[in-house]
């Protein structure tokens, strides 16, 4: 159907003849349509029947009946359903038979239908697939952010919350989970006929359903039954696990019941875990949606995987309070429920794992990632524009999942922590069961301090980019110290500045160490007066990980930087190490000697895994290809002296793992098979199923002679049905032959192949190695060809993963130069999809200056 785009208003009115008015609709739903529908449309409840077969090949039939209160009839009331018009059978408005009118997404209600009050419509259907993500033996919903309409006819926006009465026929031996506790079960012909009480008030993209061959576990862990579904059949990961995942929710809602003074908002909150899920996790009401190898870990799971499991269910947890029960107006205050959730999720853990430098924990988890983004010229804004509903996907990325945590922080400080929390608590109470956005809440900080935090808002939230900060320093004859200055300027040449706070450590030539602290930096901080009297040898800025921007370096004393005692300090250093090599403040094959050597002696398994990481990065990214080849000997041998020490198992883990991605000579390979095989073994290395599977992908993708041995022996050895399928589907991307990558390569162009974007994602990155790029560079402008599609067809992460697995591991100058000649061929190129492009090929820029 041909597409009308419209971005003046909503509605577009022209005519053949002065006295015949046509309506167009735009596609999606435009921000005007949804502020016109906010105020025609109230008291919107769904009845929905969708009936499931066994055959996973024939349609969903459903039934649907929308009661609602019209209290505006100038205009049509419009119902969103972006699906085929062949789908849709017939309809009945207010109990009479009516014609279809769908057009552009959308069915039009002819006003002359419905009167003032209260209206009903029918609609029998079978429901769209799009967002069905439907398996042999199970299905689930996943609707965000605007994907509700692609599986039924709908007020598709955040801020028409609505009941939902749902019942759902599925074949008898089929669980299913959804957001209301289950009124009732009925057998008919080998299929069960499940009733739902009538669910809380939520927005359509946070209605769901799980149903199928899953095992059930229901607990008590303190404030009332939990139901969780999952398809593990690993026992060792089951016993270590499903204990665990109860109380970490229980620990949630405990801790977030206190922070909000609200109790827990809804009737229940069950949980699925899915095996090829696209997220970690997804905050449905009642019935959160989990990837399942995030929650089940066995016994030898390291400290850094158990936190991340943790956060994960406190993020999800921390969204019933914030994006549930209070949910954004629009989408494009959609980073404020994940900023709420991530914040919230970093204070849950605390109390959890109390051995865990959390300061630390925060750093890490947040900073690398932020600055990954905004260092881009694809960065943007924490909060962004947003024109219309089918745009919000792009929203998503690393700023308002990693940076806006960064600037909730410094806002909290800023504050301070009662105020904050009277402010966060005052906002639920204002505006649980309904909508806000970030205005509002500003409004309420701004009541509880004499600062203006509008204004500070505007550069931290509304503006893109980081700081630069740079020294302005001056000594006498005798080395002192006369005049010490902290200038910053915004990365991006703008008049931006950030206020913000951190500390700095000055050590002198004698070795006297002096501490300070940078409190709400403006454009400038003099701190002269503090260094009186000081002869500077080394300064070491934002020691406690609190400020944000890139900070001048010492580079006479960064192999000191393995000496620095204080985790976080250690930890900023070496991230604001890598940040000064990628703005060419030092060489990228110096650092990597410095993290190398560093590895040695890292203990601290966050440090550790970034500093592996980081390596990894400048290996494949950074080095030329004779650095790489000088250098593998050296590093290899630091990684086994590693794994043949007395080591922690968490460190041993770390150092493997790097091996297995950087160990392609002759001698790497041969511990990594004798590894496999089982016929080498590290003491205190502990591998699972998943680790031995990845090690022969790896093997394979490395040329090893056996290839096709060891892929045959690793199917034969996976245990789970689920995972076994996996592998088989991902066999064609680690094939020797060229033609059948390429073949396997050209399918994933079709929708239809991309189903399950967690199992693309790792066939790109096989068939995209580095090792494996001469033969796999060609398929690189297709997959830039393909990327609006992507974005129309997959879920919200999809298009930047889709460029990341596949441009992300490039570094030549060949795959800049399609990058190059492909923004040449499309100037107007769609902004968002434009921003993820640049990100992902930032690296890439980077390097041709870089290995230069």
């Amino acid at each position: 159907m041909k597409n009308f785009i419209f971005t003046a208003c909503f509605f577009i009115i022209f005519s053949c003849d002065k006295k015949q008015e046509i309506q167009k609709l735009e596609g999606g739903v435009s921000y005007e349509l949804a502020q016109y529908r906010k105020k025609q449309i109230t008291d919107v409840v769904y009845n929905i029947h969708f009936k499931i077969p066994k055959e996973k090949e024939k349609p969903i039939n459903t039934r649907l009946k929308i009661f609602f209160t019209v209290n505006d009839l100038s205009k049509d009331v419009i119902v969103d359903f972006n699906e085929d018009k062949s789908r849709l059978n017939s309809m009945n408005v207010n109990d009479v038979l009516s014609n279809i009118n769908h057009e552009n997404e959308h069915i039009i209600i002819d006003k002359k239908l419905l009167s003032l009050g209260s209206n009903n419509i029918e609609i029998f259907f079978d429901a769209g697939e799009t967002s069905l993500n439907r398996n042999e033996e199970f299905l689930y919903t996943l609707l965000v952010p605007d994907r509700a309409s692609t599986l039924f006819p709908c007020f598709d926006q955040p801020d028409m919350k609505a009941k939902y009465n749902l019942r759902i026929t599925a074949p008898k031996d089929w669980n299913v989970l959804a957001s209301s506790h289950k009124e009732s079960s009925l057998e008919v012909n080998n299929f069960i006929e499940h009733t739902f009480e009538e669910s809380d008030l939520m927005s359509t993209y946070l209605f769901s359903f799980v149903a199928g061959k899953f095992t059930t576990k229901t607990k008590n862990p303190g404030a009332f039954d939990m139901q969780f579904l999952y398809r593990e059949n690993n026992k060792e990961k089951i016993k270590e696990s499903v204990d665990k995942v109860f109380q970490i929710h229980q620990n949630s809602l405990d801790f977030l019941e206190e922070y909000t003074q609200v109790k827990f908002p809804f009737q229940k909150m069950d949980f699925a875990a899915i095996p090829p899920f696209q997220y970690g996790g997804m905050e449905h009401v009642g019935a959160i949606q989990y990837r399942q190898s995030s929650l089940f870990l066995d016994k030898n799971a390291t400290q850094n995987q158990k936190l991340r499991r943790a956060k994960l269910i406190a993020h999800e947890t921390s969204h019933m309070w914030f994006g549930d029960l209070v949910t954004m107006k629009w989408f494009n205050d959609v980073w404020m429920k994940e900023v709420f959730a991530n914040f919230m999720a970093d204070k849950i853990v605390n109390p959890v794992y109390p051995e865990v430098n959390h300061n630390l924990s925060f750093m890490m988890s947040h900073y690398p990632s932020a600055y990954s983004e905004d260092r881009t010229k694809g960065t943007n804004a924490i909060r962004q524009n947003l024109d219309n509903l089918k745009n919000a996907g792009s929203l998503y990325g690393r700023i308002i999942y990693n940076k806006a945590p960064i600037m909730m922080r410094q806002l909290e400080y800023l504050l301070g922590e009662d105020l904050f929390q009277e402010g966060i608590k005052e906002y639920i109470n204002t505006y649980e069961n309904s909508n806000a956005d970030w205005s509002e809440l500003v409004s309420i900080f701004d009541k509880k301090t004499t600062g203006n935090i509008k204004n500070w808002s505007d550069v931290w939230v509304n503006s893109a980019g980081r700081p630069i900060f740079y020294e302005e320093i001056e000594t006498n004859e005798k080395g002192n110290v006369t005049k010490f200055i902290i200038h910053q300027k915004a990365e991006d040449n703008s008049n931006k500045i950030w206020t913000q706070s951190f500390k700095i450590q000055l050590k002198d030539k004698r070795g006297y160490i002096k501490n300070i602290n940078i409190k709400n930096i403006g454009k400038s901080f003099d701190i002269t007066s503090a260094t009186k009297d000081f002869k500077p040898g080394q300064v070491l800025y934002n020691t406690n990980g609190f400020g944000y921007g890139v900070f001048p370096i010492y580079k006479n004393n960064i192999y000191s930087y393995k000496d620095i005692k204080d985790e976080v300090s250690r930890g900023y250093q070496f991230i604001n190490l890598y940040e000064n090599m990628l703005i060419g403040k030092v060489d990228a094959f110096e650092i990597y000697k410095v993290f190398l050597e560093a590895i040695l002696y890292e203990k601290n398994e966050l440090i550790l895994n970034y500093l592996t990481s980081r390596l990894n990065t400048i290996f494949w990214t950074f080095l030329s290809e004779q650095q790489r080849e000088n250098w593998l000997p050296t590093t290899e041998q630091t990684l086994k002296e590693i794994l043949e020490k007395n080591n922690p198992k968490n460190v041993k883990k770390i150092a493997f793992k790097l091996l297995t991605q950087i160990g392609y000579d002759t001698k790497a390979l041969r511990t990594l098979y004798a590894v496999w095989k089982k016929q080498k073994v590290y003491k205190n290395l502990f591998l699972n199923e998943s680790d031995y599977t990845d090690l022969a992908m790896k093997l394979v993708i490395f040329k090893h002679p056996y290839s096709s041995i060891i892929l045959d022996k690793q199917q034969d050895s996976i245990s789970n049905k689920d995972r076994l399928v996996r592998f088989r589907w991902l066999l064609p991307s680690l094939s020797e032959s060229s033609p059948e990558r390429d073949d396997f390569m050209e399918s994933l162009f079709l929708k239809e192949n991309r189903e399950k974007e967690s199992w693309v994602q790792t066939a790109l990155n096989n068939i995209h190695h580095p090792l494996r790029q001469k033969s796999a560079s060609k398929h690189l402008r297709p997959i830039l060809d393909k990327l609006q599609e992507v974005q129309v067809t997959g879920d919200i992460f999809f298009p930047k993963r889709w460029l990341t697995s596949s441009f992300g591991n490039y570094s030549s100058r060949e795959a800049y130069n399609i990058v190059q000649e492909f923004l040449k061929d499309n100037p107007n190129y769609n902004k968002n999809l434009l921003q993820k492009l640049h990100q992902t090929t930032d690296n890439l820029v980077r390097a041709q200056k870089i290995k230069n």
